[in-house]
């Protein structure tokens, strides 16, 4: 008798770990249906989390198309597998830390990603929009360090855009003017941007993301492309917060707007130089020569104030208040350029320095070494590290901070990353610094990314990071639970820095006096 009730309690309990097992494991959702057909996820999302990979948001700039507007996404039938990236936009192989998970680079390269948490039924989810940097010649979505999924399990959507780059993304020219019912031309790379978010606005409720409640986030490039969406009145409405991580266009020598008619000049000698004198010619080269051409020296092409996506100088903008009004979190790292940046090959001595600083700043040298003081060869380093960091990135992204703090009418938060990464296992050095584009995974929670000795200190700081990332996302202040307090940047404050170490901490600024100094000589 009891032998015969082992069978069906065996079976029964067989049944109950089956049908535990299914539970446990993830279930692909339906597809979701945005404007131009249904798009599933990838196969292989990270637990808890679905990617929708390579999603069109506008149609293949080529043939007619390149150098225009970007154009609507044709719709798809059935529905679209969103488990590979779309190409990267048009690049040569530019920067030796970038890695990417596409196929190739191509002019058909405007496509866009999204990460969403398994369960997004309680909709109106916080959406962050990132935008990658490389000069405006380099970069795509798909670079690892930039994954979403680890924000995306936070209870966050996030969205990353190709857009293109170089030639084929700024390409002023005076037929692109006569073509442009704006009278416009160049700045097609910043435009693709502005689709991105116009399609986010569309699309991103179907996901379970929030339209009235979108950040745009970005780093070097990315961070100049965030200050030009808060200049541009383009994307006026398409977001609620901004966050900058190195580098503004507000009188940054690293990355300046031209006037319309200078880069305009600069791409007519361009395609004459390719026996191309007009638009149509141009248009007929194909894209690896084109490529070719502008990655000669003295061929780089860059974004201007073309009059449409840049009424005015952004500088110009800000001073008026006439940017988006909306808050701002914003910052850079500690060794943005190291003191060879300054130096060059000459040796690197107080002595040098203070006859390149005579060389370079003149009547203004004597003024200077009193914000960069070289009394010494080891104080001159620092100085030198410090003034090569300014004139890259650092000083127009305090430009930025300090002109929206003026006019922007919204809060205003900024940073310093000061972590200094831990060097690879057997490298001579023991530490590489608080280097440019450091923090990106920091703030991505993406420390594996980097195949490093991280220590505890990173792991918690990386924590912290992202959570500041996600709740100025959420409400437009950083602050939360178990985090070092963030000060509003403000004068009755003394300008407070979050100092982003191994314990985070908030001070009044040392260095206003510094960004002063180099901002009354932009003006001279």
């Amino acid at each position: 008798m009891k032998r015969a009730l082992v069978a069906p309690l065996q079976i029964a309990f067989a049944g109950l770990i089956l049908v535990s097992v299914l539970s446990s494991q993830s279930v692909a959702p339906p597809p979701v249906k945005t404007e131009g057909g249904l798009v599933a996820p990838a196969t292989y999302s990270k637990p808890g989390v679905h990617a929708y990979l390579g999603i069109p948001y506008a149609a293949p700039p080529v043939g007619d198309l390149r150098w225009k507007p970007p154009q609507p996404a044709a719709d798809w039938s059935g529905v679209r597998q969103g488990g590979n990236f779309g190409p990267r936009c048009m690049q040569g192989n530019v920067f030796g830390d970038m890695i990417f998970r596409d196929s190739g680079s191509s002019e058909d390269c405007l496509y866009l990603n999204v990460w969403t948490p398994a369960d997004t039924t309680a909709g109106k989810l916080p959406v962050m929009v990132w935008i990658y940097g490389g000069g405006y010649v380099g970069g795509a979505s798909s670079e690892p360090r930039q994954d979403g999924s680890n924000l995306a399990a936070r209870n966050v959507i996030v969205v990353s855009m190709n857009y293109r780059l170089g030639v084929f993304g700024f390409l002023a020219h005076p037929d692109l003017v006569k073509e442009s019912e704006h009278h416009a031309s160049g700045n097609y790379g910043l435009i693709d941007q502005v689709a991105a978010l116009r399609w986010v606005q569309r699309n991103i409720a179907a996901f379970g993301g929030d339209p009235q409640n979108v950040t745009i986030f970005g780093e070097s490039a990315g961070s100049f492309s965030v200050s030009g969406l808060v200049a541009s009145p383009l994307a006026k409405g398409l977001f609620e917060k901004a966050i900058g991580e190195s580098g503004s266009f507000l009188n940054s020598s690293g990355l300046p707007a031209k006037p319309l008619a200078e880069a305009a000049l600069q791409g007519q000698k361009f395609g004459e130089s390719l026996n191309a004198h007009n638009i149509a010619a141009l248009r007929a080269i194909p894209a690896a020569d084109l490529l070719a051409a502008a990655s000669k020296p003295g061929g780089r092409i860059g974004p201007d104030v073309d009059g449409y996506y840049f009424p005015e100088d952004p500088k110009t903008i800000f001073a008026k208040g006439a940017q988006n009004h909306v808050p701002l979190l914003a910052g850079w790292n500690a060794n943005e350029g190291p003191a060879a940046m300054f130096f060059g090959k000459d040796p690197q001595t107080k002595e040098t320095f203070k006859a390149h600083i005579a060389g370079q700043y003149k009547e203004h040298a004597g003024e200077l070494l009193k914000v960069y003081p070289a009394s010494t060869d080891e104080e001159a380093i620092a100085s030198a590290g410090d003034l090569a960091s300014d004139m890259f990135i650092a000083f127009s992204t305090w430009k930025w901070l300090d002109a929206h703090l003026a006019t922007g009418g919204s809060p205003v938060y900024r940073y310093r990353f000061e972590d200094s990464l831990p060097a690879p296992a057997g490298s001579p050095r023991k530490e590489l610094g608080a280097y440019h584009s450091a923090e990106i995974e920091f703030v991505f929670h993406n420390l594996d990314n980097k195949d490093l000795p991280w220590r505890p200190v990173d792991r918690k700081l990386s924590d912290i990071m992202s959570s500041y990332w996600i709740n100025f996302a959420r409400t437009g202040d950083p602050n939360g639970p178990g985090l070092p307090k963030w000060p509003q940047y403000t004068k009755a404050d003394g300008y407070e820095v979050l100092h982003l170490s191994a314990t985070p901490e908030a001070k009044p600024d040392t260095q206003r006096d510094r960004y002063l100094f180099l901002d009354s000589l932009s003006t001279k």
